[in-house]
């Protein structure tokens, strides 16, 4: 099973109304095929009251073995169903890695 099956597959504990696991690694100075850098959107009624970092925390215990061992970076926009609709459903893009073309 791919690093990004598994991330999706933890996630779903969170029971999302709205889930994206993007594989960035690409974007970034690893060899071709790797799973090491993602961007997660996630959204769910289990953020509700919860400030900024409590929710990255929550992924990062849902995580721990990728974070771990394969996965170097997340990039995390994670947002109650109110908040996401707010933003009329959209999170930002990555910059672009600095370390890219090196």
């Amino acid at each position: 099973m791919s690093i990004q099956a598994v991330i999706e597959e933890k996630l779903q504990a969170l029971e999302p109304t709205h889930l994206a696991v993007e594989n960035e690694s690409h974007r970034h100075a690893v060899p071709a095929n790797s799973e090491t850098h993602f961007k997660v959107t996630v959204v769910s009624e289990h953020f509700q009251g919860l400030m900024p970092v409590k929710r990255h925390q929550r992924l990062y215990a849902l995580l721990a073995d990728e974070l771990a061992g394969p996965v170097h970076a997340l990039a995390l926009h994670l947002y109650t169903p109110q908040e996401w609709a707010a933003r009329g459903g959209a999170r930002p893009d990555s910059p672009d890695c600095r370390g890219a073309g090196a």
